[in-house]
């Protein structure tokens, strides 16, 4: 969609434009579904990007320590706690700036990967920076899906990172898709953006060919020690109209109500749904944020009325849409 299309919807009054993102969500996602997924930080810290609202970057004082990749063993035995709790995705994050095919790190991840895909769950890794060459060998291990998030609009980027560019996170989602991956992908809300700053964002990830499978909706955790730690709360209802507008826009994703959750009551997280969200983090701990408990999520999905989504392994990653180009700035990755 354009930016004048985005923001007309992102202006309407409030319950009309509700009502028109809860059209769109039925027509696409009629089962009363909601996908649980369990992120799981393989490897913490020490990171040595500075995205300013990060603490595991090793450029802040945030009090996160560094840690080694962790066991397999480790790895497995909370990949199978979390399909037992009715997980159905299982995501894997680790704190570099990339992988490099050949390299003792990516090789070990590799080998995880190919457990964990046996488990009967979708298998999801962010892992920094793609290659083609990474993006193929995580495909043939048994990756269903490679997050990575755009953050913010290009404009305002510079302003959260400044060791990677925009352009480097589009190249990574464009290796990712010609690998035949799901994409994962999506933005922050409240890294002091603008309005226009969100709809530009939505604008890229509505233009991407094909369209991401996920789009993550996140709203800040302030992190003790990072440059955004002072940063205030993002407003419910930006928040659900940014749900809202990201379920016309890109219909057939999944909209994941992601980091920010511990600060929603039940009935926010209601009408986040109702607006379009379909996607949870599901668990103890998202990263290095905490995360509402397993029961207090089934509980109100119960009251919703919602059922969990079952599993998929064999996701295939959404189709190219030959009538509809890649946006511009998809234009420049190779």
């Amino acid at each position: 969609m354009t930016y004048a299309e985005l923001h007309r919807l992102y202006h309407l009054p409030f319950f009309e434009l509700i009502e028109q993102s809860r059209a769109v969500h039925q027509a696409h996602w009629p089962e009363r579904e909601v996908q649980l997924c369990t992120l799981l930080s393989i490897k913490t810290g020490g990171c040595s990007e500075d995205c300013s609202y990060c603490a595991q970057s090793a450029r802040y004082s945030s009090g996160v320590k560094a840690e080694k990749l962790m066991e397999k063993a480790d790895i497995l035995a909370r990949a199978h706690a979390a399909r037992d709790s009715g997980s159905t995705r299982f995501c894997m994050g680790a704190a570099w700036r990339g992988v490099r095919l050949g390299t003792d790190r990516f090789e070990k991840v590799i080998d995880i990967v190919k457990d964990v895909s046996q488990l009967g769950m979708e298998v999801c890794v962010t892992l920094g920076e793609l290659g083609p060459l990474e993006a193929a060998a995580l495909k043939e291990a048994g990756v269903t899906a490679y997050n990575h998030n755009l953050d913010t609009s290009p404009e305002h980027y510079p302003n959260i990172v400044t060791t990677h560019t925009f352009q480097d996170r589009l190249n990574t989602i464009r290796h990712a898709q010609d690998a035949g991956l799901s994409v994962c992908c999506g933005g922050i809300l409240g890294l002091g953006e603008t309005i226009d700053d969100r709809l530009h964002l939505l604008e890229i990830l509505s233009g991407f060919n094909p369209q991401p499978e996920s789009v993550p909706i996140n709203s800040l955790m302030p992190m003790p020690g990072t440059p955004l730690a002072e940063n205030g709360g993002v407003d419910v209802f930006d928040l659900v109209r940014m749900i809202a507008v990201a379920r016309i826009a890109i219909p057939r994703a999944k909209v994941r109500l992601s980091a920010g959750r511990t600060r929603l009551s039940r009935e926010a997280q209601a009408l986040a749904m109702f607006a379009g969200a379909n996607s949870i983090f599901y668990g103890d701990k998202l990263l290095t944020a905490a995360n509402p408990a397993v029961a207090e999520d089934q509980r109100l999905l119960r009251d919703l009325g919602l059922l969990p989504q079952e599993p998929n392994p064999a996701l295939a990653a959404p189709p190219a849409c030959a009538e509809r180009p890649c946006s511009p700035a998809m234009a420049e990755a190779p």
